[in-house]
């Protein structure tokens, strides 16, 4: 038996000690120290998690970390308050977590051609007779495109995938989040959440600038009945946002040289995308029309219930519902 399956919290005892979200945690016990796996090992160790170095390794590849090294594409411009914000986030994802309330990550996957174009990637065929895709890359007006909104879960490792047809909106990223609430995470939390937390980037159709995400964020909590809590990541760092890692990188290796020719094959190939830890992920098709250009008004605006969080409330706030 794997012993994560005899040890359900090693695999979150792992995860924040590489989390980059604690990088600059000063109490994070290995601040100092290179997270090697076998510091990571003797750190799990103290904490009552018994592992060897080969099992963190095999941990940390299935939860999508790599070895990387330090890349030279920063140009300066770094935020002073980005290593706090993360320290904020982290801090309010325990403190949510802690009293049972939602967390949830959230996040537009790379928008995909849909038809029999080259998809990456290589899947047993008999020899000799590989799949034939289209030559070049253009766009089937017959087929469109597809859309695919995440919200993932942290606490129950499940998420959410709508996959439109239309445009990346702010309105279409609330009525995923709105869809995941009705076929998953009512079932779980119902009439115990009493609030709950949205990990979102920076920019995008939830961008921390968008006042028609602000907006749309109003409606969700409208249709929810409760508050909903919003933290932006910084400028520049939505690659650890946790869905990029715990959920697309699974996705993107479930449907790896499969030509998308549908959307109802984009949808099943998501929906059966699996790990050994069990990370469990329903889609389905987004047929409305979300057009672009909207915007918001001084006056509307002012008639949102939104609260800013003493930290950064351009990153960090809250909408109550109006009733």
């Amino acid at each position: 038996m794997r012993v994560e399956k005899g040890d359900p919290a090693l695999a979150d005892a792992l995860d924040r000690l590489v989390s980059p979200a604690t990088r600059g945690d000063p109490m994070s016990p290995l601040r100092w120290t290179c997270k090697s796996t076998r510091n990571l090992a003797d750190e799990l160790f103290r904490q009552g998690h018994p592992v060897g170095p080969r099992t963190v390794a095999r941990l940390l590849k299935s939860a999508g970390y790599s070895l990387q090294s330090n890349r030279k594409t920063r140009e300066g411009g770094r935020h002073p308050d980005r290593n706090a914000q993360f320290e904020h986030i982290n801090a309010e994802t325990v403190r949510f977590m802690r009293q049972g309330q939602p967390v949830i990550s959230v996040d537009t996957k790379k928008k995909e051609l849909v038809g029999d174009f080259k998809n990456g990637g290589r899947e047993w065929l008999p020899k000799g007779e590989p799949e034939e895709v289209r030559v070049y890359d253009f766009l089937d007006k017959k087929l469109g495109k597809a859309i695919p909104f995440g919200v993932y879960d942290v606490a129950k490792n499940e998420g959410w995938v709508s996959v439109g047809i239309d445009h990346d909106t702010a309105r279409f990223a609330t009525e995923a989040i709105w869809r995941w609430w009705r076929k998953m995470g009512r079932r779980h939390y119902g009439k115990h959440a009493k609030k709950i937390l949205v990990m979102a980037d920076g920019g995008g159709s939830n961008g921390s600038r968008s006042r028609l995400w602000k907006a749309s964020v109003q409606g969700l909590a409208n249709r929810l009945g409760i508050p909903v809590h919003v933290c932006h990541f910084p400028p520049g760092t939505s690659k650890w946002n946790k869905i990029e890692h715990r959920m697309f990188c699974h996705i993107t290796r479930n449907w790896r040289g499969h030509p998308l020719v549908s959307h109802e094959v984009i949808v099943n190939l998501i929906a059966n995308t699996a790990t050994k830890d069990g990370l469990r992920i329903k889609a389905g098709i987004d047929t409305n029309k979300y057009p672009t250009g909207l915007k918001v008004s001084d006056e509307e605006f002012e008639t949102i219930n939104l609260q800013g969080k003493k930290f950064h409330g351009d990153w960090n706030y809250f909408l109550v519902p109006d009733f």
